[in-house]
């Protein structure tokens, strides 16, 4: 790609008057959210009520069902009716997600939300949910067709149309700007995004956000003794991997509070234990956990969260070639840990546990990794749930609690040490996984745990959740970008998870 997207064209704005006919001739569509029982009085104060309410009437709402219309005006204004229950952040997502699936199906450039006969508590998280929705929808990811489709609106304005209450917006809008952040990055072919456009990428998009950054090449990573992460980087046919660290520092300060980590597998062969087809096919989405950390430090940056972030990304690919690394290696980490290869498709471990080790080595207050690691946690979970492990009960349980305020839903895994027993090695410290493939997301946890100190609070998520088909909550596309969200909420509404003053 030559020039990144615009991640954020929509532009959202709440009315500072009250719902009226005027306004709804300036729209394109509207959406009007109603209790699960309105009552005809709340009819009266939509245009053409009576008429509205005879169609509500004899539609059963049943679960996601709406009533569509148009009104009588110059503008032939469509609308959508939908009723609305308070239900969990997932499924109230899920329904503003087919809601707005809806209201686009003509391609307005301008839709107005209002809701009418709800709580200010119920109105507020409705309008929140529609707009993440909007936003997500509205956003399209990388195409390559030689043909495209012509359309002759896409929708421009989003327009809250309650006066009251005022709602804060700011947080939805950060964290849908990471989302498509990470989604679009990921979503790229691989002959598009690699080591070097990667790079080039992320560091433009640093520089739009006042963010610094600085690269870790081979050479450098050779001086290091970072020998995990080069060991997967050996197979590949050119010498531009690395590791990407990205500075967000809102005052004068060297130590980061939070490090973000993120695997960045451009292309995933398995190397010497080469996949088969199918499970080689997507393989160029498993650097979505570098595209989660890096969309997560724009969401944070763009909120000017007062305190200090790194982002490290992890970029490389795992090749198969004469020079790829084989079972049965022993490889020396940067933290001096040496580590037995038993399977190179668990390459994801080997690059983390650098990018960890390195990202310890300045004191953050909280490191949070994200990588799409293993299969069993797909095989534990489904797509549905991403699983969560953590150095701190206590911090694991916050992660769960976001997950479901966030709609980004977590499972925490057990971190007990007896684990370890099935990564024994008798020729190096520690066996890279283990050979029967066994909870192999949590062995994946506890051989990562060795490369962050006891004294750093550490949350490793794996990101099974990264992709379902027809998409998640609010997002449409099979590709989620699932962490953005959640991580977000975790360090908005927990103020004593960093320690900054």
């Amino acid at each position: 790609m030559d020039q990144l997207p615009n991640f954020q064209d929509l532009k959202v704005s709440q009315s500072s008057q009250s719902f009226s006919r005027k306004t709804i001739g300036s729209l394109d569509h509207l959406l009007i959210v109603l209790p699960k029982k309105p009552h005809t009085k709340l009819f009266r104060k939509l245009p053409q009520g009576t008429q509205l309410e005879r169609i509500f009437r004899r539609s059963k709402i049943v679960g996601s069902k709406v009533v569509t219309s148009r009104l009588n005006n110059q503008r032939d204004t469509g609308i959508v009716i939908s009723t609305y229950t308070d239900k969990s952040t997932f499924q109230r997502l899920t329904w503003a997600r087919k809601l707005m699936a809806e209201c686009l199906k003509n391609n307005p450039g301008t839709l107005g939300i209002s809701t009418i006969g709800l709580s200010k508590e119920e109105k507020r998280k409705v309008i929140v949910a529609i707009v993440a929705a909007a936003e997500a929808a509205v956003f399209k990811l990388p195409e390559f067709k030689s043909v495209k489709k012509s359309r002759s609106r896409i929708l421009k304005q989003l327009k809250i149309l309650d006066a009251q209450p005022r709602i804060d917006l700011s947080e939805v809008r950060a964290s849908s700007l990471g989302n498509n952040v990470a989604r679009w990055l990921t979503a790229l072919p691989p002959n598009e995004l690699n080591a070097k456009t990667y790079r080039r990428m992320a560091e433009q998009l640093a520089k739009k956000y006042g963010i610094e950054s600085e690269f870790f090449g081979e050479q450098k990573l050779k001086k290091l003794g970072a020998g995990a992460f080069l060991a997967v980087a050996q197979g590949n046919p050119n010498r531009d991997a690395g590791i990407l660290r990205l500075s967000y520092r809102p005052k004068k300060q060297d130590k980061p509070d939070l490090a973000l980590v993120g695997k960045g597998i451009l292309f995933d062969t398995g190397g010497t234990n080469l996949k088969p087809f199918k499970s080689m096919l997507d393989m160029h989405k498993d650097m979505q956990g570098s595209a989660v950390a890096l969309g997560t430090l724009i969401a944070l940056s763009k909120l000017q969260v007062t305190y200090a972030i790194d982002a490290w990304l992890a970029i490389t690919e795992n090749r198969i070639s004469g020079t790829a690394y084989k079972s049965q290696d022993v490889v020396r980490a940067v933290n001096g840990m040496t580590i037995q290869v038993i399977h190179t498709d668990a390459e994801g471990r080997m690059v983390l546990a650098d990018t960890l080790a390195l990202a310890a080595r300045e004191n953050p207050d909280l490191i949070i990794d994200y990588a799409t690691l293993t299969g069993s946690c797909v095989v534990a979970l489904t797509e549905r749930y991403s699983g969560a492990f953590s150095n701190r009960e206590e911090l694991a349980a916050q992660v769960a609690l976001s997950g479901k305020k966030s709609g980004e839903r977590i499972w925490s895994f057990p971190m007990d040490e007896d684990y370890d027993e099935d990564l024994f090695s008798s020729a190096a410290d520690i066996k890279q996984c283990a050979a029967t493939g066994y909870g192999d997301h949590i062995l994946a946890a506890r051989f990562l745990s060795k490369f962050v100190p006891d004294s750093i609070p550490w949350v490793h998520l794996d990101l099974s959740a990264g992709q379902h088909k027809g998409g998640l909550a609010h997002i449409p596309s099979d590709l989620t970008g699932f962490g953005v969200r959640l991580t977000v909420d975790l360090l908005q509404h927990n103020q004593m998870i960093l320690k900054t003053e």
